[in-house]
């Protein structure tokens, strides 16, 4: 399973991913490494519920970027590509907490549409997909905390790997965090990931991105042939 083929590049997905195949004994602890849209990342499976996501090189495209944002008012954020495009708002204007992933999903949305409309892409025109705010941390042993929104319009329930590559990379652009220093990310409901970098080829950073997941079911498929939608409804 050294390449797999169509992975969306999400960090914990990618994690998952490493310990589903762990549980199916299909890979066992050590490196493995994973083809993904935007290339190979290497995945180290420490135990049967933790595993490290060496990303793929990361960096800021834009800093301090402001757009005006429909019923909010002006924001600033960062441009920065982790394995996909983010704008990165170092201080939320929202509390970061479950009770107000509402109010938050609306605001980033909102975010998200004043960069359409102000013309503010990543690379070569592309969508800016993720938005990405950040606040002081609920455990003081953290160094963050954050609300991701994706780009289907939900939110992520983790702090996001390729929401953190992209944070990394600003943090190392603006001098504030050494290599192989470990920066602690909370998610808005409280999940973390640990993660570093390297000085990358091309200017950027390679972040180590380093989480759990847990299995929590196995389903079986059954394909009656009797059933005329067994494959799914196509237009």
């Amino acid at each position: 399973f050294n390449n797999l083929q169509n992975l969306g590049m999400c960090g914990h997905a990618t994690i998952g991913l490493a310990v589903t195949l762990a549980h199916l004994g299909r890979i066992a602890p050590g490196r493995h490494k994973f083809e993904t849209p935007v290339g190979v990342v290497e995945v180290t499976l420490h135990d049967a519920n933790t595993a490290s996501v060496v990303n793929v090189e990361s960096y800021r495209l834009h800093k301090d970027v402001t757009v005006e944002v429909e019923g909010h008012g002006p924001v600033t954020g960062d441009v920065a590509w982790g394995g996909n495009w983010f704008f990165l708002v170092k201080d939320s204007p929202i509390a970061l907490r479950p009770s107000e992933i509402r109010p938050l999903t609306d605001l980033t949305l909102r975010v998200r549409a004043a960069l359409e409309k102000a013309g503010v892409t990543g690379s070569e025109g592309a969508w800016i997909d993720h938005i990405e705010l950040f606040g002081p941390p609920e455990d003081p042993a953290n160094q963050s905390r954050n609300f991701v929104l994706c780009p289907g319009g939900a939110y992520d329930r983790s702090p996001c790997g390729t929401g953190c590559s992209a944070k990394i990379a600003c943090l190392a652009a603006d001098g504030v965090l050494a290599p192989g220093r470990d920066w602690v990310q909370e998610s808005v409901i409280g999940s973390t990931y640990r993660v570093s970098y390297q000085p990358g080829t091309g200017g950027g950073v390679v972040p180590t991105v380093t989480g759990q997941a847990f299995v929590t079911s196995e389903a079986t498929l059954i394909f009656d042939r009797s059933d005329p939608y067994r494959s799914g409804i196509r237009p």
